[in-house]
């Protein structure tokens, strides 16, 4: 029985619906030996699935998930087995339909497929949602009633299979994202952020599984709840692992597990289940302890909101006026025209690092303008300001073409602007908007122009909200335009703006924007009248404004504004805006720049512009700066302070791997001359290796380390994944290594480094080793005889420096 969207959201409202448990232990307890592909041995043994699947439906279980957690051609790739995609999944589908009996529903089983997409790693997005689609068509064909999308480290990846999902089926899809103990998941989304994108997108339940215990998963799903407009779903791991007589075994036993179950369920959760070390004994305890429970009911007050990959903008009555930089507009702007003329970025990201820094809440991306292809260039810059910027977009063109391809990889909730009751973007660009969650500013104007009166523009408002209902739209998902007419034509201009836009906040309740610069079009000393309108528009309610953040008087009077208007609280937003720690006053900057150009190299590498710092390294060397101070004052310190931000939680890992690559692209062009001088490389060239240990898959954080070490100077080889003691240990023979790093994912393989530790020692292999991956600590890097443990990139950057000197 296939279930429909409108039947899962009524069935997971009037009961919880129980999930199942760990199935890579159970099938490793039933003969599935290490290192064997899971989904072709469940293929060739049946039997040992359904007997797990049997006894999750037997403790309980209404959704059993398939055996695919790893069937996408890229990870089956790596066994050989990527032709053979479709069919595996089908037939893994059935063997569950099969053991389900009718007794409970199948989830088609989607995860990670080990690569990042763009700008992180070298995956094109709609690579990804191919890959996913492939799967989804197996899975389909088996008869799955719905879908899941498990264990996701990158919002990114989370949407492509969302996508995929959605474009080959009407089926229920839920996805559930993996957080750390930062609350934060691998590329640096927070829980709010993933629910409200992912929701938005089209997802039927949104939640987590794996990483965690029930206690902090737990908080992260009452970070959730109060945003959430569908179902949520947890499936902890069973405590935290550890190791016992070689084998793996988590320290929260089935009772206490179950303990948790009214928690969840008081928390917001209406799908339970268990994640890495639960059993069918587990969800039996769950069962127990549900019997009668009923979940809390999905309603959420209304909010406006805007994410980006990592941020979440908050929007409407009672909270301060958002600013949306206008800059990244070539409007007006040669340097900007002639850089993306030739494909480059760093005007970009001068004027985006600008705007963040003078206070934007939102960034307005336009590239309209003749001699570009205008959609691979909004594409790019996506890539880039997802990458660097951390704030939401508001993605601006009047082509729906380029609208649309910006939606589709733009990784968040964005803002479109615009759509109006011209019948082209209300055909073409409202479905678009809507299939990609995305918030519009509504324009009040038809194809028969902009109406004069605020009565007319109203009525426009009316109408195009009447239409994008059908879609699915709420007064809270769009933003009206007042549309600004000039006063220097017309005196009656600005009152009618006003208007629309007090009727829109007081009686409509829907958020506002309004653009500045076109109400004192032809007047001299154009500024004061911008920032006067504004001041008028936030009493009458105004939520946005699209504008220069970097205009010292229009952001003081908004800050202003924001405190007489009761919008910021304790006016902290004020006292931070105009105070320094001393009190002072702070200025906004000014354009003159009188950095030292090793100022500019260490700036170049702290903010990612590995353009930027390709020129001003060799402008240096040009200079005849020593090649030495090059690295040890600019690039060396720079790269450290990027570590320092990134272990504070202000930078997160799209940020450490562009300042990571601009650091390698600046070492690169000083290098040769260190060389000529004799002076060699940083960190002594020390030799590592670099592997994920035999059994395991997973080397996305393995990569990420070896990139790091890299940048430092170190001389890396790097095995790959699923790497056995032996080789590990040639390798280090081979290359004089004093360092090896292993790395594990899986409960199930962290064992692997014991017993590489085991055979150095036997060979007596003088180097030390580093171990880290989300299963292990530093507990149990002294367990096994590990000379240290790493829990990120930068960690194991000072580890092994430190390591490198004894």
């Amino acid at each position: 029985m296939r279930m429909d969207r409108g039947l899962f959201c009524e069935n997971t409202s009037r009961k919880v619906f129980l999930l199942d448990g760990a199935t890579g232990t159970e099938l490793q307890k039933r003969g599935m030996p290490a290192g064997v592909c899971p989904e072709l041995w469940a293929i060739e043994n049946p039997k040992a699935l359904m007997g797990i699947q049997e006894a999750y439906a037997g403790a309980g279980s209404d959704i059993i998930y398939t055996c695919t957690f790893g069937a996408n051609r890229i990870k089956l790739d790596e066994f050989g087995l990527g032709d053979r995609t479709v069919e595996m999944n089908k037939r893994l589908a059935q063997i569950s339909r099969q053991a389900a009996g009718g007794k409970c529903l199948v989830a088609g089983d989607l995860a990670s497929t080990g690569r990042f997409l763009r700008p992180l790693g070298d995956m094109a997005f709609e690579e990804c949602v191919n890959v996913y689609k492939e799967q989804v068509k197996g899975l389909l064909e088996g008869g799955v009633d719905m879908f899941v999308i498990e264990t996701m480290l990158d919002i990114q990846e989370a949407r492509a299979a969302l996508i995929a999902v959605k474009e080959s089926c009407e089926l229920p899809v839920c996805v559930s994202m993996s957080f750390d103990e930062s609350k934060r998941t691998l590329t640096g989304t927070d829980p709010v952020t993933a629910l409200i994108t992912l929701q938005s997108l089209g997802a039927d339940a949104v939640g987590c599984n794996c990483s965690t215990g029930p206690r902090l998963m737990l908080e992260i799903i009452s970070m959730m709840k109060p945003y959430a407009r569908i179902p949520l779903m947890a499936k902890p791991n069973a405590g935290l692992p550890r190791l016992v007589d070689g084998s793996t075994v988590f320290d929260m036993g089935a009772e206490e597990f179950g303990t948790y179950a009214e928690d969840f369920i008081k928390a917001g959760v209406s799908l339970l289940g268990g994640c890495c070390g639960t059993s069918p004994e587990y969800i039996k305890e769950l069962h127990h302890k549900c019997s009668g429970l009923k979940p809390m009911p999905v309603d959420c007050k209304p909010y406006s909101a805007l994410t980006s990959s990592s941020k979440t903008a908050f929007l409407g009555a009672g909270l301060p006026v958002a600013v949306v930089g206008e800059r990244i507009n070539p409007t007006g702007k040669k340097k900007l025209k002639e850089e993306l003329r030739q494909g480059l970025t760093g005007e970009v990201r001068r004027l985006a690092a600008e705007q963040i820094e003078n206070g934007a809440h939102v960034l307005d991306v336009n590239v309209g303008m003749p001699g570009i292809d205008e959609k691979e260039t909004m594409v790019k810059l996506i890539e880039l300001l997802t990458g660097m910027a951390g704030l939401p977009l508001c993605l601006d063109s009047s082509s729906p073409e380029v609208l649309e391809a910006a939606l589709r990889v733009y990784p968040g909730r964005a803002l479109v602007n615009s759509i109006s009751l011209e019948k082209v973007k209300l055909e073409r660009l409202l479905p678009v908007a809507a299939k990609y969650g995305a918030m519009f500013i509504l324009l009040p104007l038809s194809d028969d122009g902009v109406p004069e009166c605020s009565e007319e523009r109203c009525g426009i408002v009316e109408e195009v909200f009447r239409e994008a209902v059908r879609y699915g739209y709420r007064k809270e998902d769009i933003v009206v335009d007042g549309l600004v007419m000039t006063v220097s034509s017309n005196q009656q201009a600005a009152m009618e703006t006003l208007k629309v836009i007090e009727w829109c906040s007081r009686d409509f309740g829907c958020a506002t924007i309004v653009g500045l610069s076109n109400v004192s079009f032809g007047l001299p000393e154009r500024g004061w009248v911008n920032t006067a309108f504004l001041a008028m528009a936030i009493d009458r309610g105004l939520t946005m404004t699209i504008a220069n953040p970097s205009s010292e008087v229009l952001m003081s009077i908004k800050m202003a504004c924001d405190v007489l208007t009761m919008r910021d609280a304790n006016s902290m937003g004020y006292i931070s805006h105009f105070t320094s720690r001393t009190g002072e006053a702070v200025p906004l900057k000014t354009e003159k720049d009188d950095r030292t150009l090793e100022r500019k190299i260490y700036d170049s590498v702290l903010k990612g512009n590995k353009e930027e710092a390709v020129e001003l390294v060799n402008t240096a060397i040009r200079q005849n700066m020593p090649a030495s101070g090059i690295v040890n004052d600019c690039l060396i310190p720079a790269i450290n302070e990027v570590g320092v931000l990134f272990e504070q939680k202000k930078y997160f890992l799209p940020q450490l791997i562009q300042s990571a690559e601009a650091m390698k692209a600046g070492f690169d062009c000083v290098e040769p001359l260190l060389i000529q001088g004799g002076e060699g490389e940083t960190a002594g060239g020390t030799a590592i290796v670099l592997a994920t240990v035999k059994g395991d898959i997973h080397d996305i954080g393995k990569n990420i380390v070896g990139l790091m070490l890299k940048n430092y100077g170190f001389k890396i080889y790097d095995m790959g994944k699923d790497v056995s003691a032996q080789r590990i240990i040639s390798e280090a023979k081979r290359t004089g290594a004093k360092i090896i790093g292993l790395s594990a994912l899986m409960t199930t393989t962290m064992v692997e480094m014991r017993e590489v530790i085991r055979l150095a020692k036997e060979e007596r292999l003088d180097c030390r080793f580093m171990i880290g991956g989300a299963v292990v600590d530093e507990d149990y890097a002294r367990e096994i005889g590990a000379d240290g443990y790493s829990k990120d990139a930068y960690d194991a950057v000072k580890l092994a420096k430190r390591l490198a000197q004894r």
